[in-house]
């Protein structure tokens, strides 16, 4: 969800403690490691304990659910989800805070390994995870249909309820940055404070699949989120807590992102019902922070929808071809507010035989299309394609508007106010309201360097025809060299060198510069 320029510019100062207490647990944790006695090889094998890894999308329509924390090799994941691998870690042993001790050592020495999972039903995956977030092309509004869950994570092989459906799981994700703004850093997202160390997601998830492997009979799933840091500046929604963001303006606030009901049907290839509040459906980059290639976001994301309230279906016609139809109550609503109105969303998504490449079109929120909270009318393609073994390329391109948009240019007579969190337009002189379009396209390289390390580039352009979406019209540019490198599976440093530049306008640091230079690293440190 965007908030007008204008917020960035000031917030209410508050003590970084999530940032000192994570610190904490971090410390507290590696204390723990130094007690444990880890068990030797001759322990009878555990199968319970063995960690199966994704061997599908991330559900990148929760945009999503983060690659399971296995330390099995890109080679072994494939195997896993194949149902090939019939490797058994040692078993976890001693108390709670030993087990979880035990858990990162495994997961960090290499120990932890798969074990069978039921053969995914679909294309094979086209790349690794790690060292990308997803091994298989994403869509949104629904699981994965066809692949298996056997994810397992800290938290629950610490409890002991590896084999539980039901999952609780998430991750810390603090960072830093460096940037030659001093005021702010949009329309660069999420870091958008300046040289700071600061807490961007502390997520926990409760969820239970679906079985989507087998279709001869109905399932079901559900989805739960806590989500608080920074970061919810971007994921608040009006109605969802976000008098936090839009009457306090808090720098960190909490925001329930998800919380959806999937029913799984046997029809056709599977298909789905999500009922809930969930991801804008469309897109390469996602809300949570591992499932992006990289830390921060693009210009085309920073503006784009964030969340839907409503129903969506996904009906999965052949191992090629998708179908997915529902409707919402608009962009980033509550339903129970006066801005929610009855919104489409229909999108096709089609894999080649190879599934070396993928083609996904959107049509997403469309309603009347006139000004009302991020009432955004927007029409998205995306295309995957894959080169080989070690380079693969992600495009994505949108065209979204807004009618009726209050005139903010201080060119017309008593000009209408715009509502709260969300801008008004720089309209032609005499114009009370306009049309406010704009359109962006992104490109990602990606390369897998190993099981453990990715390496790509990221290139950019925003054109905020009105200025609606950042506060300043015209033309952004940027272009991200970037690097993810992951310990085990459940630690992730992502390193980044960003360049932005505002073509007509000085759009940067609050209106002050054309040209904005960024480095910052974030830590994933998944539980």
């Amino acid at each position: 969800m965007y908030q007008p320029s204008s917020r960035f510019m000031k917030y209410k100062r508050r003590a970084h403690w999530p940032a000192i207490t994570l610190f904490t647990v971090f410390g507290f944790l590696s204390h723990g490691f130094g007690q444990v006695n880890t068990p030797t090889a001759d322990h009878e094998p555990n199968t319970p304990s063995a960690l199966p890894t994704v061997s599908g999308a991330a559900d990148l329509s929760d945009k999503g659910r983060p690659a399971a924390p296995s330390a099995a090799s890109a080679e072994d994941t494939q195997k896993s989800a194949n149902g090939r691998n019939t490797s058994a870690s040692i078993p976890l042993s001693g108390n709670f805070r030993q087990r979880l001790g035990q858990f990162y050592l495994q997961d960090w020495n290499g120990t932890n390994v798969t074990t069978p999972l039921p053969p995914k039903r679909g294309l094979p995956a086209p790349i690794d995870s790690p060292p990308f977030p997803f091994s298989d092309w994403g869509y949104g509004g629904s699981p994965d249909i066809g692949a298996p869950d056997g994810n397992t994570y800290p938290l629950m092989s610490a409890l002991k309820l590896e084999n539980s459906r039901t999952k609780i799981y998430g991750w810390f994700a603090p960072s830093i940055n460096f940037s030659t703004s001093g005021h702010n850093n949009f329309p660069l997202s999420y870091d958008i404070f300046p040289n700071k160390v600061e807490l961007n997601q502390a997520v926990v998830y409760v969820e239970r699949l679906p079985n989507t492997v087998q279709n001869s009979h109905f399932d079901w799933g559900f989805h739960l989120t806590g989500f608080y840091g920074i970061d919810y500046r971007f994921t608040t929604a009006k109605g969802y807590f976000s008098q936090q963001l839009l009457l306090f303006n808090r720098q960190y606030g909490f925001d329930p992102v998800l919380e959806y009901l999937d029913l799984y049907f046997p029809v056709k290839e599977g298909l789905d019902i999500r009922i809930g509040r969930f991801l804008s459906v469309p897109g390469i980059e996602a809300q949570l922070a591992p499932n992006n290639y990289n830390m921060t976001h693009s210009l085309l994301y920073t503006i784009d929808p964030f969340t839907d309230t409503g129903i969506y279906g996904t009906l999965k016609l052949n191992k090629q071809w998708m179908v997915q139809l529902g409707m919402s109550g608009g962009h980033d609503v509550a339903l129970w507010t006066s801005d929610a109105k009855p919104s489409a969303i229909a999108c096709l998504n089609y894999s080649t035989k190879s599934n070396n490449d993928n083609f996904y079109g959107c049509a997403n929120g469309i309603n009347d299309g006139k000004y009302a909270y991020n009432n955004l009318q927007d029409y998205d393609f995306t295309w995957y394609h894959k080169f080989n073994g070690k380079w693969h390329t992600a495009t994505e391109t949108w065209y979204m508007y807004e009618r009726d948009v209050p005139n903010v240019a201080g060119n017309v007579a008593n000009p209408i106010t715009p509502e709260t969190g969300a801008n008004g337009a720089f309209c032609a002189p005499g114009e009370l309201r306009c049309t406010a379009p704009e359109y962006a396209v992104v490109n990602y390289v990606n390369r897998d360097v190993n099981s453990k390390l990715m390496l790509g580039f990221r290139s950019d352009l925003l054109n905020d025809k009105k200025g609606q979406r950042t506060g300043i019209a015209g033309k952004y540019t940027e272009n991200t060299l970037y690097a993810t490198k992951y310990i085990g599976n459940t630690v992730m440093f992502r390193p980044e060198l960003r360049f932005d530049h505002s073509w007509d306008q000085r759009g940067y640091n609050g209106g002050r510069s054309r040209n904005q230079c960024f480095f910052g690293v974030d830590v994933i440190y998944k539980f």
